[in-house]
């Protein structure tokens, strides 16, 4: 529940209905300055282009003494005032008053023009939190939004390696941003980083491509913008057999089951499955559905993952044929054991359950999630002596990796 809430807060925080996020500390304001070049921002610096053109525009100002210091942290207070220099959307909203912003603060006007335009919004407890530092995935999230953006495919948010880091409400914006050609990411440009502070030159890189979305400003050529990959023009693309395919498990950090127990599963694509020319094929968060069958290797009985059916973003389904290696990791429950620890942040088939509940006639295995599964044969054939049982113990991520056993033909 407090993991819920904290989501909540940081969605309603970036103005995104549910909720957003905020920055982390501030310098004091940026003081308006005439200049446009700036001692420490170089002609070959990555961002030179985008700092020096917001400047000759007046949307970004540099310091006192000359300098722009690009590396320094944005805080969520100058973010606003750089999206009221930088904007001028039709405002969707009233104003709002927020309790830690008061009259006389610097940036209340620029903080209530973000919030009427839509770019910005406060938290459930009726703050704004001017002076946290705003991180890279907020300020794309925030542009995202402001300019209304929609994706047209979540996957265009896979094009990135660290793509697993997105925080899953950033998601769907983060994907609508990379196909507006918003995101420009230095030094790497396959490299995110969306849960780093956001820099002085990041988010004037970030809103220049904005305004060059809107055609109010010129195209920059950077090798530093994301481009969003075109897609092929064969009509089906393929994931071959033996490909990898990551997966998660988002209700259990472990999966305890009998060894002779089936149970149905469903996981989550972990990280997108791409081709050699780096297309998409199955994109992150996609659902595989199947089941933990029993299975020996050797003479040593275990557990095995076999999907059945991938169901991707949009909702369709595909039939799959895909599995896990036969894990044989168990751990044995003795009289008087402490399930609390033994199985903290389990899921539990129901034949291990009714087996370890008979063994330790411990009561606290009916406040745990518990999935229903078939065991073959009677479950007390299982419990040995009546003194103890062995049950499969499966980590999801480093256990259920799968390998794709035959070619699946995936429609454009």
């Amino acid at each position: 529940m407090r993991r819920f809430q904290s989501t909540t807060a940081l969605l309603i925080a970036l103005g995104m209905g549910a909720g957003a996020i905020a920055p982390l500390v501030t310098p004091a304001p940026v003081i308006a300055q005439t200049q446009t070049q700036f001692s420490d921002v170089s002609s070959n610096y990555w961002a030179s282009q985008f700092i020096t053109s917001l400047a000759e525009r007046n949307i970004i100002a540099g310091f006192p003494d000359g300098t722009f210091r690009p590396n320094e942290p944005v805080t969520r207070a100058q973010y606003a005032a750089i999206v009221r220099q930088a904007f001028s959307q039709t405002t969707i909203r009233s104003s709002t008053t927020f309790v830690d912003v008061p009259a006389n603060f610097w940036a209340t006007s620029a903080i209530d023009t973000a919030y009427r335009m839509g770019f910005l919004s406060g938290y459930p407890d009726n703050t704004f939190q001017p002076n946290q530092n705003i991180p890279r995935a907020q300020v794309l999230v925030s542009l995202a939004n402001g300019l209304n953006y929609q994706a047209s495919t979540v996957a265009s948010a896979d094009v990135y390696s660290d793509s697993r880091a997105i925080p899953s409400y950033a998601t769907a914006s983060i994907a609508a941003a990379t196909e507006q050609q918003l995101v420009v990411n230095y030094p790497n440009v396959q490299v995110l980083r969306p849960n780093q502070t956001a820099t002085r030159a990041d988010v004037a890189a970030f809103i220049y491509q904005a305004l060059a979305s809107q055609n109010q400003v010129a195209t920059i050529q950077s090798p530093y913008i994301v481009q969003t990959r075109t897609t092929t023009t064969a009509t089906q693309s393929t994931v071959t057999a033996g490909t990898n395919i990551a997966v998660s498990y988002p209700d259990g950090d472990k999966i305890v089951l009998l060894p002779d127990e089936t149970l149905p599963l469903t996981l989550q694509v972990a990280e997108a499955v791409r081709n050699s020319q780096g297309q998409v094929l199955i994109p992150r968060n996609s659902q595989i559905i199947g089941e933990l069958r029993p299975a020996t290797i050797g003479n040593q009985k275990g557990s095995q993952f076999v999907a059945q059916t991938l169901v991707l973003a949009s909702g369709q389904r595909l039939s799959l044929q895909a599995q896990s290696g036969v894990i044989t990791t168990t751990e044995t429950i003795r009289r008087g054991s402490s399930i609390g620890e033994i199985f903290a942040g389990a899921v539990l088939g129901s034949g291990a359950a009714a087996a370890v509940a008979s063994v330790t006639g411990d009561d606290e295995i009916q406040t745990w999630e518990v999935l229903t599964g078939t065991v073959a044969g009677a479950i007390g054939g299982l419990i040995l002596g009546r003194e103890r049982t062995e049950v499969i113990s499966i980590d999801p991520i480093s256990n259920l990796a799968l390998t794709v056993g035959q070619a699946l033909v995936l429609p454009q």
